[in-house]
């Protein structure tokens, strides 16, 4: 049954990091739009939060049960995809008075994404989301060793 945990535990972390990595991926395809489809603005930059999903301390059936249906357990979980203000991370300023965007001074709004910085989370995210689904496979071979063993 403890494969079965390590299992879940890497499966919420895929999961988690997919998230992240396609919310990057947005951020990094909106770098240059400087008006949403709201036109409130350029857009802002992404991030995804995550938290450790709670272990259940009281080991009942039915408290077990609900906490699974819950989604508590071991592992990561998603809280929420926090828009960063622009205390947080202003926006770039480029002067291009011909821009349709531009201000009174002729300076136009960029999205406060960092290509850069992009690209070094998308290499993290894509690491941790490598490591994880080899503790699955690792999981799934120490899964059937052991059946193999019962033979």
């Amino acid at each position: 049954m403890k494969f079965l945990n390590a299992m879940d535990i890497s499966a919420s972390g895929l999961t988690a990091q997919r998230l992240r990595m396609d919310t990057i991926a947005n951020n990094m395809a909106n770098a240059e739009t400087t008006r949403t489809e709201r036109g409130e603005g350029p857009y802002r930059r992404q991030i995804v939060l995550f938290e450790a999903r709670k272990n259940s301390t009281n080991s009942s059936f039915n408290n077990i049960l609900k906490d699974k249906l819950n989604g508590v357990g071991q592992g990561v979980r998603v809280t929420q995809i926090k828009s960063l203000s622009e205390e947080e991370a202003p926006f770039r300023k480029v002067y291009e008075p011909a821009h349709p965007d531009a201000d009174e001074n002729g300076y136009v709004n960029y999205p406060n994404v960092n290509i850069v910085e992009e690209m070094i989370n998308m290499i993290s995210a894509t690491r941790s989301y490598e490591a994880n689904a080899k503790v699955i496979e690792a999981t799934k071979g120490m899964a059937l060793r052991a059946l193999d063993i019962g033979r």
